[in-house]
């Protein structure tokens, strides 16, 4: 309920990146510069039930969140907890500021949340019930897994080190080879589709690895690890973590540590890991964490002071809802980050103004199809037929794409990651609309350009307000030798 009543209020707009998701799941295929196509096929499947409102663009999303909560709490069962138990974990899990910041927007992340916390179920219910034929149904969830996101590779990498210390005999018969053999086939097609188009997922991680978050580091993930769920909360993973591995009804479940431990390993090791990578592993955590609160703190003496964590845990959460849910109007998120001494922040080490990037970022797109519409419809009819609109940035040209229509806006070629791959279509470089850059940058490359007008924005990321429009004409070059050049990968 609350995704949705902000969802419905829509007083922040559609995220950049859920333009450009928007735009993919309109070209649908075995794989994608930056993301495997299970996350954009499952969109494009909302959008046919749905629609492409905010609201219903972001069902989804919803309900991964409230489902990884579900599954949380069956968690909590397998592993012996009870009410108190599934209460604190999905106070933690609903609430936690990360987890509902992924869950209020589209992307693969929500889903990868959920399947990481579905596969740990399954190990869960393998280790408690024997059933062999659950690898299978693990198998799948992990190949699906896959095809949303590889990062899905670091549980694989931690099931099996947690199988090699725990419990090594299933090595020795065929499941877990079964399982293992079921994810890479239905993750086959993306290691197909990266063969054929120049490994182009590689090429994108090493570009946002060097570049994009090259300012990241081990001691600003550790840190995040701390902040993201709400530092309220870290006393409750962390006893989640040691209980798996020290509290007797729960280390026959100590895989579920050895999958934590592995992954946060590889991505400090990795040196510029986005914290919020290693995310979709807390809420296996929480739930043993709610089993061992629950079962230690029994006598009436210390039985209050889960009742008085849980109080204090959830009061912080609401607090910090406002920094991940657009709840507040921009005047009063501004007042209220200020009153809790929070500045705005960016992963990409962006310049920022009033907001945080996370919000900036839902600003700024409908007025630039507006703007680039005013000049478009300025043009005659025979320019109009020849115009092509680009830009070197996919939030500009998911704009263009997603708004345009109700401007009579052609759809938008672009360099940035699959825009490139889509390529100029049948445009010769005779008439074009480019958004971005300076004057210098197109002079040299047409016979004529023209500053046609300027895209203001309120709120949106600095660099993108005040974007140029130009209006260019006489490509001097082949398209096709241009777009060669051009591809931007990050």
């Amino acid at each position: 309920m609350l995704h949705l009543i902000t969802n419905l209020t829509g007083a922040y707009g559609f995220f950049r990146d859920e333009l450009y998701y928007i735009t993919c799941s309109d070209h649908l295929a075995f794989g994608y510069v930056d993301q495997p196509p299970f996350s954009l096929y499952l969109l494009k499947l909302s959008r046919l039930l749905f629609g492409d409102s905010l609201t219903a663009i972001r069902i989804v999303p919803t309900l991964m969140h409230t489902g990884t909560i579900v599954v949380a709490g069956l968690m909590v069962k397998e592993m012996g907890g009870k009410v108190f138990a599934i209460f604190i974990a999905g106070i933690a899990i609903a609430l936690a500021p990360i987890l509902l910041g992924i869950g209020s927007i589209y992307s693969m992340n929500s889903i990868d949340v959920f399947i990481w916390t579905l596969s740990v179920y399954l190990i869960l219910r393998i280790i408690n019930t024997k059933n062999q034929s659950l690898w299978i149904a693990l198998g799948i969830v992990l190949g699906i897994g896959l095809l949303n996101k590889i990062s899905v590779l670091f549980f694989g990498a931690g099931l099996f080190v947690g199988i090699l210390f725990t419990n090594r005999q299933w090595l020795i018969t065929r499941w877990p080879y079964i399982a293992a053999s079921i994810g890479v086939i239905l993750f086959l097609p993306y290691v197909v589709w990266n063969v054929t188009h120049d490994m182009a997922h590689l090429e994108f991680i090493h570009n946002a690895s060097s570049d994009k978050y090259s300012g990241l580091n081990a001691a600003t993930f550790i840190k995040d690890q701390l902040f993201y769920l709400n530092p309220i909360a870290a006393p409750l993973w962390m006893s989640g973590l040691l209980g798996l591995f020290f509290y007797a009804p729960l280390k026959k479940y100590r895989i579920v540590a050895w999958i934590y431990v592995t992954a946060f390993t590889i991505l400090i090791l990795n040196g510029t890991s986005k914290a919020e990578y290693l995310m979709p592993a807390y809420a296996s955590l929480f739930a043993a964490a709610g089993v061992l609160v629950e079962q230690k703190l029994t006598s009436r003496s210390v039985a209050w002071i889960k009742y008085a964590y849980a109080m204090i845990l959830l009061i912080t959460s609401i607090i910090l809802i406002p920094m991940v849910l657009p709840v507040l109007s921009v005047e009063g998120y501004i007042r209220y980050a200020k009153a809790l001494g929070e500045e705005p922040s960016s992963n990409e080490g962006k310049e920022l103004s009033d907001l945080p990037q996370f919000y900036a970022d839902m600003f700024g797109w409908k007025e630039k199809a507006k703007d680039v519409a005013s000049i478009y419809n300025s043009l005659s009819e025979d320019d109009k037929k020849k115009c092509a609109i680009i830009a070197s940035n996919y939030g500009r040209c998911g704009a263009i794409d997603f708004f345009g229509p109700e401007y009579g806006l052609p759809k938008s070629i672009g360099t940035h990651n699959n825009y490139w791959i889509w390529g100029p279509r049948d445009y010769n470089g005779e008439v074009l609309i480019i958004m971005g850059g300076d004057l210098d940058d197109h002079k040299n490359d047409f016979e004529s350009v023209a500053l046609a007008g300027v895209s203001n924005c309120e709120h949106c990321m600095p660099y993108e307000n005040k974007m140029n429009i130009f209006v260019c004409r006489g490509l001097k070059h082949e398209v096709k030798d241009v777009w060669s050049h051009e591809k931007h990968y990050d």
